[in-house]
């Protein structure tokens, strides 16, 4: 009989820090540390918080090969952590809304055979039956179109357009550190690091309409990863080393 399989081993990940992207949702802080590995699953520990998660093999994929300014670990699916464990995150759907006018409509009972004058009163009535049904398709078409378009700007974040345009405008990448910041946006108001000892650093430029944000395991070496406005949305991100995208790390980052 031949022997199973062997699994890909993890365990040159050692203690080095890395990322899950994308994020385990209902899990805040983002940096874990690998512990040891079944055959089915992977224990890694959540470096803030100290908790233990078990990881079905099914979901991991391929580790960055670069660790500036994190290691990131591919996930194959989006997952959330929930009573315990861990399950597929699937995003809520937004009921269609009713047409106007769609509610069953009784069939008109038959009657006796009406006299001449009758005649033309029911034909009359059958042609504002008819001009009714015909308004009310048009506005059921109509509802059905504007609750799809909504439906679709609410999923598939119609915002994708504008954020481009910000990040072409701001002209940074994640090759620009501090220096490179400053020389493009100029001086910031307030310049400020968020203080957590033995974690990914993060400082903060505030800038009057923007926040922008750098990151990086050494304040020396923080990199910049995008851009919040006043209201803490994204309005810029970056293709970090190795393939990801800052965009949702910065979604799920707190202010500070």
């Amino acid at each position: 009989m031949s022997a199973p399989p062997i699994p890909p081993p993890f365990e040159h990940l050692g203690q080095r820090p890395f990322a899950f992207f994308p994020p385990i949702v209902g899990i805040e802080h983002n940096e874990w540390r690998y512990q040891k590995a079944t055959w089915s699953e992977v224990l890694v520990m959540n470096t803030k918080s100290g908790d233990e998660i078990w990881v079905p093999r099914r979901y991991l994929g391929e580790i960055s090969k670069v660790e500036e300014p994190t290691m990131i670990w591919g996930l194959a699916k989006e997952i959330e952590f929930r009573a315990g464990a861990l399950v597929p995150h699937v995003r809520r759907v937004i009921e269609m809304p009713r047409a106007v006018n769609d509610y069953p409509r009784p069939a008109s009972a038959a009657g006796p055979v009406p006299a001449p004058v009758v005649g033309i009163r029911l034909e009359s009535n059958e042609s504002r039956i008819g001009i009714l049904i015909a308004a009310a398709l048009i506005l059921g078409i109509a509802g059905s179109a504007i609750g799809v378009g909504v439906y679709r700007n609410m999923t598939t974040g119609a915002n994708a357009s504008y954020q481009a345009v910000l990040q072409s405008s701001l002209g940074l990448t994640s090759k620009d550190d501090y220096y490179a910041v400053v020389r493009k946006l100029g001086t910031p108001t307030e310049d400020r690091w968020r203080d957590e000892v033995g974690e990914v650093q993060y400082r903060l430029l505030k800038y009057a309409d923007k926040t922008v944000i750098l990151m990086g395991r050494e304040r020396p070496k923080a990199i910049y990863i995008g851009a919040l406005d006043n209201t803490w949305k994204v309005i810029d991100s970056v293709e970090l080393p190795g393939g990801a995208q800052s965009y949702a790390m910065l979604s799920k980052l707190p202010r500070f």
